[in-house]
């Protein structure tokens, strides 16, 4: 009689994680420090980034984010010495939003040799004449 019973509230566990929760799975966002979340996409924090805010998902991929602000003139130099054989960064391809972006993502433009990432995307949006806000992105495919 108490196996029955203890079924049903396993099974009721089960149902109210997955109505209540996003990851009913686990691998929600866990915060993480900046330096490993941009290091895994093969970056560096670039110089008078503040407001960070960086996070890791993994369940069966691994995905990295990143999102912090840093001087709107220093944004393209960031990238092009971060990336110097991606592509340049431009206005294709970019979120909904954003005013400049560089994507890693194709058998053109790959993310660097020896990267845990499998793609890269960096869009940023320029929030005033001497601010830029950046999100960045690392994940395997």
């Amino acid at each position: 009689m108490a196996l029955p019973a203890l079924v049903v509230v396993w099974l009721v566990v089960v149902v109210v994680r997955f109505a209540t929760s996003d990851y009913p799975l686990g691998g929600g966002p866990e915060k993480v420090p900046c330096a490993e979340a941009l290091h895994f996409g093969g970056a560096k924090l670039p110089k008078g980034a503040y407001d960070t805010e960086c996070t890791v998902q993994a369940w069966q991929d691994t995905s990295y984010h990143a999102a912090f602000r840093m001087p709107r003139t220093a944004v393209r130099d960031w990238l092009t010495h971060t990336y110097p054989k991606g592509p340049a960064p431009g206005t294709e391809l970019c979120d909904e939003g954003a005013d400049l972006c560089l994507n890693l993502n194709s058998q053109e433009h790959e993310p660097p040799a020896g990267v845990d990432a499998n793609a890269v995307t960096v869009n940023v949006t320029y929030e005033g004449p001497d601010t830029a806000r950046v999100r960045f992105s690392a994940f395997t495919v």
